[in-house]
């Protein structure tokens, strides 16, 4: 299992993938809002996304958990 991370605090501007979608390593799972930029988190491996613990207009924190790839 692997763990998609915040990498700066921000909004979640969109959501890209549902939980149950297939993976490929790189694919972008959501859109994060930090100071005017948007920023991609992506699949850092292939596979199915299994949990989304954000929405859209969720605040994040750098480092926070934002969904699980297995």
């Amino acid at each position: 299992m692997a763990e998609i991370r915040a990498e700066m605090v921000g909004t979640v501007l969109e959501v890209v993938a549902e939980p149950g979608a297939a993976l490929a390593a790189g694919d972008t799972v959501l859109i994060l809002e930090s100071m005017k930029m948007e920023l991609p988190a992506v699949s850092e491996k292939a596979g199915t996304l299994t949990s989304l613990v954000v929405a859209k207009g969720d605040r994040v924190q750098q480092g926070d958990v934002l969904g699980t790839v297995e």
